[in-house]
């Protein structure tokens, strides 16, 4: 019984606060566009999938699961899904490593560590479909710099987008220039967060650089370093807007990833059932790998 009056004492100093007016005032238009935009897109989604429907008029010709069947069998998702995988492992594997290697040595404040930062950060900035017409044209095997590269040892240059075994790998090259800048730039952030009066304790105690390194500055960057991997999965997921512009999937639908391959059968080919199914499969591994990945890597950062 004693624990009613607090709650309503908190109600009151909650209302009194001027907190209530706020969360009156924000919260349901926030609710609003999220509902439109997030939670009907979803359902439609849903429903849609269970129709053989090619976008025009009602939805009539109801197929049960037939379409998620089918995009589990198709070779073209399984495709796609690899791709995003291989995404994954090289950002993990070779971005974030080489991201934090890099953070560690320009960290500090000096004018050089910082122009060398904004050198790295720049392609970031550039939109996704900008730097994959950029890329587009340095791998052309006509004109681009691919081209000017084997001319100068008389060679004719390849079709690098045209390959299947090259189009994906330059793709990861692309993936690899344009979010390096981003991940370094969360470990400058988290490597300056670090405090210097436990490294000069370090030195004092006789540790040296590497030492002080390897035992202080990354444990303490570890959940740096867990949220750098958390946005390489889900950026991984969400791949999208460079491989348009890039290689549009091709050649032979051998660089798509799940997203593009889905804009291209609800957009281009208009099979809006099949499609919504395949976004629905992709939204159940986005909402599994999220709920893993929290679980196994991010509960003890919370928890400090």
């Amino acid at each position: 019984m004693s624990a009613r009056p607090n709650v309503w004492k908190r109600l009151r100093d909650f209302s009194k606060s001027g907190q209530l007016t706020t969360c009156l005032i924000f919260i349901p238009p926030a609710l609003l566009f999220f509902t439109i935009f997030v939670t009907l897109p979803v359902v439609e989604a849903g429903y849609y999938s269970f129709f053989n429907w090619n976008g025009y008029g009602a939805p009539e010709k109801w197929v049960d699961f037939a379409n998620f069947i089918r995009a589990l069998k198709d070779p073209i998702f399984h495709q796609s899904l690899i791709n995003n995988l291989l995404v994954v492992l090289v950002s993990a594997f070779i971005q974030v490593p080489l991201a934090l290697a890099l953070a560690l040595l320009i960290s500090d404040r000096s004018r050089s560590s910082v122009m060398f930062r904004a050198i790295y950060f720049v392609p970031y900035i550039l939109g996704e479909v900008a730097a994959g017409l950029i890329w587009r044209y340095m791998y052309d095997g006509n004109y681009g710099v691919v081209a000017v590269v084997y001319n100068w040892f008389g060679l004719e240059a390849p079709q690098v987008l045209a390959e299947r075994g090259w189009a994906m790998a330059a793709l990861l090259v692309v993936v690899l220039w344009k979010y390096f800048g981003f991940h370094m730039a969360l470990f400058v952030a988290g490597r300056q967060g670090v405090s210097n009066d436990v490294l000069e304790a370090a030195q004092i105690d006789g540790a040296s650089r590497w030492q002080s390194t390897l035992h202080i500055v990354l444990p303490m960057m570890r959940p740096v370093v867990v949220l750098s991997l958390f946005f390489s999965i889900l950026g991984s997921l969400q791949f999208f807007d460079m491989i348009i512009p890039l290689t549009d999937g091709g050649p032979s639908n051998s660089t798509h990833s799940a997203v593009s391959y889905l804009y291209t059968l609800r957009t281009k080919r208009m099979r809006v059932g099949y499609g919504s199914a395949v976004g629905v499969i992709l939204f159940i591994i986005c909402v599994l790998v999220m709920v893993f990945y929290k679980r196994l890597f991010m509960r003890e950062s919370e928890a400090r």
